[in-house]
């Protein structure tokens, strides 16, 4: 979704900037954070473990999605590489926060012994809020474009849109697995995995204007293109989700 003249800042404060991305980033590390203290705890877990925790999983959350974005475009930062550290405008990798976030996670439960795959359920709800909300404050960056369409009412697909909406539909589905679903620890996370890849795939992905790669086809009338880097890597993506899925309900062993 393209909007003229649009801000991505809130307001300045002297030298202080605040712009939507950050309040968006914030707002889902609280919610998401709040909703893994309060079940956690609701499990037996103790308080400043999870606070511990949360800490350490948010900044390595934080480097892994933004080693990713940049590696990904890396001549976008080859003369200026200062820039790579201005996660504040935006530019993280969903993907390389899952991986951050996941080894910090595991770092932290070999020294406390906490379950780290009862913890990877708990954290799938901030997981789907935060790809929601950031997704939004994409809209004030102008990121995550789509491509022009002659066949609809929009000028280009509101990209941005239906990434938020795949957070809420990712979100919706946990919630009612978790509920519904008699699942061994780590099932559910691996589950939000894979459908959460499948959306992003079909829908977002497809109508995102991003470099294609390997082979290349786009449909003006209808505004697609495929194949882009996340293309490729969805179908490995799935394969692994689904793999472990299977593994964590024969494994009765709650360690990674």
């Amino acid at each position: 979704m393209y909007i003229e003249n649009i801000s991505p800042v809130i307001f300045t404060l002297g030298p202080l900037v605040f712009r939507w991305y950050g309040l968006m980033m914030v707002l889902s590390f609280i919610l998401g954070g709040y909703y893994l203290i309060k079940n956690g705890m609701c499990k037996g877990m103790d308080e400043e473990r999870l606070l511990g925790l949360l800490i350490v999983v948010i900044v390595g959350g934080v480097l892994g999605a933004r080693a990713l974005y940049v590696l990904t475009n890396l001549p976008a930062f080859m003369g200026a590489p200062l820039e790579a550290l201005r996660i504040d405008r935006g530019g993280l990798s969903f993907h390389g926060g899952l991986l951050g976030g996941l080894l910090g996670a595991w770092l932290v439960t070999r020294q406390t012994g906490m379950n780290l795959r009862l913890l990877m359920d708990l954290a799938v709800p901030g997981l789907a809020i935060g790809y929601m909300l950031v997704r939004i404050a994409n809209i004030f960056n102008q990121e995550i474009l789509g491509r022009p369409a002659e066949l609809f009412f929009f000028e280009q697909h509101p990209t941005q849109i239906y990434g938020s909406l795949i957070g809420l539909v990712s979100l919706l589905i946990h919630n009612y697995l978790a509920r519904n679903l008699p699942a061994r620890p780590g099932v559910l996370f691996w589950l939000f995995i894979f459908y959460y890849s499948l959306l992003r795939g079909v829908i977002e992905e497809t109508f995102r204007a991003n470099p294609l790669y390997l082979w290349g086809y786009v449909n003006e009338l209808w505004g697609v293109g495929f194949f882009t880097m996340t293309h490729l890597a969805t179908p490995f993506i799935l394969l692994l989700s689904w793999w472990m899925i299977q593994r964590y309900q024969r494994d009765r062993q709650l360690l990674l």
